[in-house]
């Protein structure tokens, strides 16, 4: 059985407090796992939520500030200590490759994976597979810094009265499937488009042509919002959000169930980011993240 969820990891931006650990996220899409921004703590914060090294198949760092990469250095060695089979595939900015090099070559330890890097230096398709493109798309931050997209790939869904109605059943199903028409009947006459789902992940940033873009559609948006409105200055200044300004994205881009994370240490309970983002007009689902929760991708429509 498929399981696509996001497993959140930590939720605080630039310092860990007592009850956030530095960011960290890990999506679940069928058989694969892709771990978002790995800061400081990840390694433990995995063991705390069932997360083992062998889920991983990818990791994608979107910059090289420290409470987004930190935790590198210490899931690259467990991955290595506990041998993990597969390759691994990470992805993050190609101009902080200096910084990826002593991360992942921070302390002596014996190589056992086959970690394949990718960086990314420009907007577009990173990766093709059967389940899913992995797309990036430039942000607006101090340093360089790029937000992620997984699209599935459309499917088809058939139509039970349409099929019964030409007389299609049994292996014949699978064949039409298979071969795009069955007895001059056309696929396209017994089923329709079954659009494929859309995860977003966007971390700091102001606001800028790339959040919408990697918004737009998403069935879930995982979404930085540092700050609340009444500091949108401190926001702009610092390259980040606020609740109200990542909520007005999800109401323009049509997204299904928004997930605020990221937030500063000078806000101690997370309500008023919620109350923020419903004030902003966003009416989907909306999560205010917590350490160690899980969120389910939304049912197909």
């Amino acid at each position: 059985m498929s399981v696509r969820e996001l497993v959140v990891l930590g939720t605080a931006s630039q310092v860990p407090t007592r009850h956030r650990n530095h960011n960290g996220y890990l999506l679940r899409w069928d058989g694969e796992g892709i771990l978002f921004d790995p800061g400081e703590g990840t390694q433990r914060q995995m063991l705390r939520a069932g997360v083992a090294a062998h889920d991983l198949n990818r990791i994608c760092v979107t910059h090289f500030h420290g409470d987004h990469c930190l935790g590198l250095a210490g899931v690259i060695q467990r991955v290595n200590l506990d041998k993990v089979p597969h390759e691994i595939t990470a992805h993050y900015p190609r101009s902080g490759q200096r910084f990826f090099d002593r991360l992942r070559y921070a302390t002596a330890y014996r190589e056992t994976v086959a970690l394949t890097e990718a960086p990314v230096d420009t907007d577009g398709p990173l990766a093709r597979t059967p389940g899913y493109t992995l797309e990036a798309r430039k942000l607006s931050h101090p340093v360089e810094a790029y937000g992620y997209r997984l699209v599935e790939p459309d499917g088809r869904r058939m139509l039970p009265d349409r099929l019964a109605a030409h007389g299609i059943k049994g292996p014949d199903v699978g064949r039409i499937q298979r071969e795009g028409t069955l007895g001059g009947v056309p696929l396209e006459e017994v089923s329709e488009v079954r659009r494929g789902q859309r995860f977003a992940f966007v971390m700091d940033t102001r606001l800028c042509d790339g959040v919408y873009a990697l918004a737009e559609g998403s069935d879930m948006l995982v979404i930085e919002s540092t700050f609340l409105d009444e500091d949108e200055e401190l926001a702009v200044d610092f390259g980040h959000l606020t609740a109200g300004q990542a909520a007005r994205v999800a109401r323009e881009t049509g997204v299904r169930h928004l997930v605020l994370t990221h937030f500063s240490q000078r806000y101690p309970e997370p309500e008023e980011f919620e109350r923020q983002a419903r004030a902003a007009g966003y009416e989907g689902e909306l999560t205010v993240a917590r350490d160690l929760q899980r969120v389910a991708l939304p049912k197909r429509r």
